[in-house]
C-alpha cells in the first residue's frame, strides 16, 4: 500500500492525517503513539506495543549500567 500524505499545519507544529486504512494496517486508533524507524531503505512506521516499549526501557538501563563490562565482552 502507498499513500501520499500532505503535511499539514497544527498549531505551531507540522502534522499527517493517516486515512482509516492505514490506521487498520498498522492496528492503532486514537490515543495511540506512532514510532517512526530508519531503516537501510527508508522509514518504517509501527503502532507502539507497550510490552515492548517496557523491555525496551529495561534493556536500557542494564546497558547503561554493564556498559563496561558489556564492552570488554564485545572484545
Amino acid at each position: 500500500m502507498v499513500l501520499e500524505l500532505k503535511l499539514r499545519k497544527i498549531g505551531n507544529s507540522l502534522g499527517i492525517v493517516l486515512p482509516k486504512e492505514a490506521l487498520q494496517h498498522l492496528g492503532a486508533e486514537e490515543g495511540d503513539s506512532i514510532s517512526l524507524t530508519e531503516t537501510n531503505s527508508g522509514y518504517q512506521m509501527a503502532a507502539n506495543d507497550p510490552e515492548f516499549t517496557k523491555a525496551m526501557n529495561v534493556f536500557q538501563d542494564l546497558a547503561q549500567r554493564y556498559r563496561n563490562t558489556l564492552a570488554e565482552l564485545a572484545k
